[in-house]
């Protein structure tokens, strides 16, 4: 029998492996979840994540939806490896983010993103949390900016927009997501993941009349994203897209 304790109950419910729902979720606070979906090759993944519903009122269509994709950098079993950049460092400190309930994965160590899995994650918080399913909205870093034009390509009609960071792409798939709202973004001193992958996707995407766009960073190496998530214009702007 679980605790009556609220804060055991979470433990408990996270330790079983078994899914939150949204009375389980604590306003303003990060809770451990962790859901078997299937993967790219047809196999179980089961991926650990974060959940952080807002402190403040829900919206009446829902949450807006906030999905953040780690670097290689955070890979394995252990949660607050995840906490390191982006939303979720700043859960609960930013104002910005009481806008969104944001969910975090965790690739797990020695993989790759499983775009077939996130999107499994994704359709299960959907269904099971109060979110406005018109406004979805996904981000990454490094592997996780990979992994965001993945989740682009192959689900074009998924998100709202899209913030991939210091990632890259496949140039010949952007006509399937031309118009998704895209904001990337990349230091030109980067030489983990060259500013020329973000530069050849927005070329490729300029042709095909797409309204992405591209900030580019002067001297500034792979750590794009603690300038990009600090800046409130980041959260304003995909707030103003919603799926039609």
């Amino acid at each position: 029998m679980l605790s009556s304790h609220p804060s055991l109950t979470l433990l408990c419910l996270a330790l079983l492996g078994t899914p939150l729902s949204a009375a389980d979720l604590t306003p303003g606070v990060l809770v451990k979840d962790s859901l078997s979906v299937p993967g790219d090759a047809g196999s179980p993944t089961t991926l650990g994540y974060w959940s952080y519903l807002p402190k403040a009122a829900k919206p009446a269509a829902g949450w807006p939806l906030l999905v953040f994709l780690h670097g290689a950098g955070e890979r394995g079993s252990d949660l607050e490896l995840v906490k390191k950049h982006g939303p979720p460092k700043l859960a609960g400190s930013k104002p910005e983010l009481e806008s969104f309930l944001m969910i975090a994965p965790q690739c797990p160590a020695g993989r790759w993103w499983d775009t077939v899995a996130v999107k499994g994650l994704i359709d299960h918080v959907v269904a099971g949390q109060p979110i406005d399913p018109k406004r979805i909205y996904i981000t990454g870093i490094s592997m996780g900016g990979f992994a965001t034009w993945s989740l682009l390509k192959d689900h074009p009609t998924l998100m709202a927009a899209a913030v991939p960071i210091c990632g890259g792409g496949d140039p010949a798939s952007v006509a399937n997501f031309k118009s998704v709202p895209i904001w990337a973004f990349h230091g030109d001193k980067d030489t983990a993941v060259p500013l020329q992958r973000s530069l050849d996707m927005l070329e490729a995407l300029k042709k095909v009349d797409s309204k992405a766009r591209l900030t580019v960073y002067p001297g500034i190496g792979h750590d794009s994203w603690t300038t990009t998530f600090d800046n409130p214009d980041l959260y304003a702007w995909l707030l103003e897209h919603r799926k039609s």
